[in-house]
């Protein structure tokens, strides 16, 4: 099974971010027009938060370079006037005498673009840049006819050498051995566009440490002023501590004797399980549900890879635990047997759990896979084979699994989430969370979708606590009954 790669390259989008809408005006009076101004300034609050939560939680996060398909609209304009600029300038360089005036503007780039990645101890390097691409001095030289361009290009591209990450040393080679001054002039911007991404990524690798300290404050502090602008900027947040607290309080752990799911007694329950609650029903989120909680807009990308996850692997387990039933004692015990079951039945199950028909279709060819696996298995090993009504049986209880309320499937699934709810806890919790029954085959899948989980809502506690608290306050005591501390963390 293809587990969630949670460290990829994550572009910043404006999907990613809190969705911010006009505050609602008090009826009666005229709705409160927002300016250019406060909207640009909201926008820009929002994309450093977005940009600083992602350089936090992804470990690997990278900027990297716009550069359109070229089959868009936007990558056919960008190639032809490009393509009309570079043939432009060749034919100015053709030119006897040769016309600098395009060339001169693109060196005066280069040599700020070069200046752009020094650091200040490079005072030497500096310097020398600024002597061997003194403009003034090439417009001279252009002016007298005595402008030794490929030198020029040689310098620039040896400085580059110096400066570039060893994973640009192919593109340095390839300019070394470019002679027209056009295509070179044309590659030589190419490859400082990357190294300036690539300093862009060191520099935010460098400072990451230092935003590890002072990411929970900074990004509190930024959604704060969100808030300021935006007061219903938590409007959905309410919304889905207030479902919380109603699945929590009807929860079976929450009911003693006399109470019914009818009957909710909210003021028993800790901020801390229902918090639990509602991180946990991310994970069972409807993808049509435009209400998602702005508090953790920036991790739907992940927590929505991390809910794929938790479906394929429940469908997984009552694959597994069905077959296990009907003939595990022959063939579960075989090196490599579950192993090989598992990769059919993820292949199979790829994309097929959004709709219930895709599942069912899926169901029945995974059952006929187990069959099939089952068989040859137990022919190598010299067992005894199924017999018709006992194939007619394996395959028709997989297929029973697409049901909504399939027993093994939501089995299964209770079990699943209890065991990721441990890993919301303590960390000498995590550690110790035990694997309940029917999960071992899919344990280690399990565990890395827990840890992950785990980081996340970590994090997301940490930032949004003080923010939680309050909601959960007035969830909890709606009446003023009597408050103890209530700590969201």
């Amino acid at each position: 099974m293809k587990m969630p790669n949670l460290n990829n390259e994550l572009p910043v989008s404006d999907d990613e971010v809190p969705g911010l809408r006009v505050p609602h005006s008090p009826r009666g009076t005229p709705p409160r027009q927002t300016s250019l101004a406060e909207v640009m300034e909201t926008a820009r609050s929002v994309s450093n938060l977005s940009i600083a939560h992602e350089i936090v939680v992804n470990r690997d996060f990278r900027f990297k370079q716009n550069s359109p398909t070229p089959d868009s609209l936007e990558g056919r304009v960008k190639e032809i006037v490009h393509r009309a600029f570079w043939d432009s300038l060749e034919a100015q360089l053709a030119h006897s005498p040769p016309d600098y005036s395009h060339a001169i503007k693109l060196l005066q780039e280069i040599k700020e673009t070069l200046l752009s990645l020094l650091l200040p101890a490079h005072s030497r390097l500096r310097s020398r840049i600024e002597e061997a691409l003194d403009m003034d001095l090439i417009r001279q030289q252009t002016e007298h006819g005595a402008l030794d361009l490929p030198r020029v290009a040689g310098f620039v591209i040896g400085t580059m050498a110096t400066l570039c990450a060893p994973v640009r040393d192919d593109e340095i080679r390839g300019l070394r051995e470019l002679r027209d001054p056009a295509p070179l002039l044309r590659e030589i911007l190419r490859v400082l566009g990357l190294m300036k991404v690539d300093m862009v990524n060191f520099t935010v690798q460098s400072l990451r440490p230092h935003l590890l300290q002072q990411s929970v404050q900074y990004e509190r502090a930024k959604f704060q002023e969100i808030l300021d602008k935006q007061p219903d900027a938590l409007d959905h947040t309410t919304a889905w501590l207030n479902r919380a607290v109603q699945e929590a309080a009807t929860a079976p752990s929450n009911k003693g004797p006399g109470k019914t799911s009818t009957s909710p007694s909210p003021a028993i329950l800790s901020p801390s399980a229902v918090l639990d609650q509602a991180y946990l029903s991310l994970l069972r989120w409807d993808p049509d549900c435009q209400l998602y909680p702005e508090t953790v807009q920036m991790d739907r990308s992940r927590l929505d890879e991390l809910k794929r996850c938790v479906d394929v692997l429940t469908l997984m387990a009552s694959v597994l635990l069905v077959t296990s039933n009907q003939c595990g004692g022959n063939v579960f015990p075989l090196p490599g047997f579950v192993g090989k079951l598992k990769q059919v039945i993820a292949a199979l199950l790829e994309g097929s759990h959004h709709r219930t028909s895709d599942l069912m279709g899926a169901l029945q060819a995974v059952g006929e896979q187990v069959k099939l696996q089952v068989g040859q298995a137990l022919r190598e090993h010299g067992g005894a084979a199924l017999t018709p009504e006992q194939e007619t049986t394996l395959k028709g209880q997989i297929s029973d699994i697409a049901q909504d309320h399939s027993p093994i499937r939501s089995v299964i699934a209770g079990r699943i989430f209890s065991f990721l709810q441990g890993f919301l806890g303590p960390p000498a919790q995590k550690s110790s969370t035990p694997l309940p029954g029917g999960l071992a085959p899919v344990g280690a899948e399990l565990a890395e979708v827990g840890a992950a989980f785990g980081r996340i809502v970590h994090h997301n506690r940490l930032v949004f606590g003080p923010f939680y608290s309050s909601i959960l306050k007035r969830a909890l005591f709606p009446q003023g009954e009597s408050e103890t501390s209530v700590d969201s963390r």
